[in-house]
């Protein structure tokens, strides 16, 4: 019998294991077996207490548990936007790890939320509808739109944002203006790729234009450090609205909290 993990990156913040959770248990109602929600790292710092009394579980740890007790038929379904090197370096680095301890064992990898070059279109539909809910929530009609993400140092990463982000803008038409932001990246002009940080493009929107109320595309699955209800965006979104009023920006649901992501993964994990 196969041992399915759902597996994200993992949060120091709560929220983030309990959506796990919740995902992890509408995808085995929709596929007919257990699957385990399994963090790759941090999430074994936040308390118990804070997670309904039952503490986060680790990759490593979880598959050498599994291996060790004769479960050699696994099968990992990545909670990841795109290629990540969790995906590429991590875990082949950790299965070689265990193999070398237990011995041989079948761990196959579905692939992430939106491979390229074929991407997934049902990201897109999932983006849109969340603004449209953003946008009734408010009352405003979309005009300026920012695809906001984490970030990342690996061009194939932001290639999946881009990506999206060309759909999305299609999908919204030509009255719409999108934008593409990101929370974290490095310094200097080798990694310009990766895009502005959120809060420099929202002070050049902002002071370009005050009145035109501005919608975040939440690139994000889990309400984490950036995308939590006290988290960075939220912040960012207070300081800019405070700088330079009366203009609002409203933010989106998360990707997380669709419900068309479970479709998604269960068509992964096939």
């Amino acid at each position: 019998m196969r041992s399915v993990l759902l597996v994200d990156n993992g949060s120091s913040r709560p929220d983030s294991t309990l959506n796990l959770r919740r995902l992890a248990a509408r995808l085995a109602e929709q596929i007919g077996e257990p699957v385990r929600p399994v963090s790759l790292l941090h999430a074994d710092r936040v308390a118990a207490e804070r997670l309904d009394g039952q503490p986060a579980e680790i990759l490593a740890p979880t598959l050498r548990h599994l291996v060790s007790e004769g479960r050699r038929d696994l099968r990992l379904l990545p909670l990841f936007f795109g290629p990540s090197r969790a995906l590429t370096q991590f875990v082949p680095e950790l299965a070689a790890q265990i193999t070398a301890e237990f011995g041989p064992f079948r761990l196959e990898v579905a692939p992430e939320l939106c491979p390229l070059p074929v991407g997934e279109p049902r990201l897109i539909e999932i983006l849109a509808d969340n603004l449209r809910v953003a946008a009734t929530r408010t009352a405003i009609a979309p005009k300026r739109v920012v695809l906001v993400d984490h970030g990342s140092p690996i061009p194939e990463v932001t290639a999946v944002r881009r990506w999206l982000a060309l759909g999305l803008a299609r999908r919204l038409g030509p009255d719409v203006r999108l934008e593409e932001a990101v929370m974290e990246r490095r310094p200097g002009p080798e990694y310009d790729f990766n895009g502005p940080l959120l809060e420099d493009l929202l002070s050049r929107l902002a002071e370009a234009d005050r009145e035109t109320p501005i919608l975040l595309s939440m690139l994000f699955l889990s309400a984490g450090r950036h995308a939590g209800p006290d988290g960075d965006i939220a912040q960012i979104r207070a300081r800019i609205e405070a700088r330079f009023p009366p203009l609002h920006i409203e933010v989106s649901p998360l990707v997380g909290s669709h419900p068309g992501l479970i479709e998604i993964l269960a068509s992964r994990l096939q």
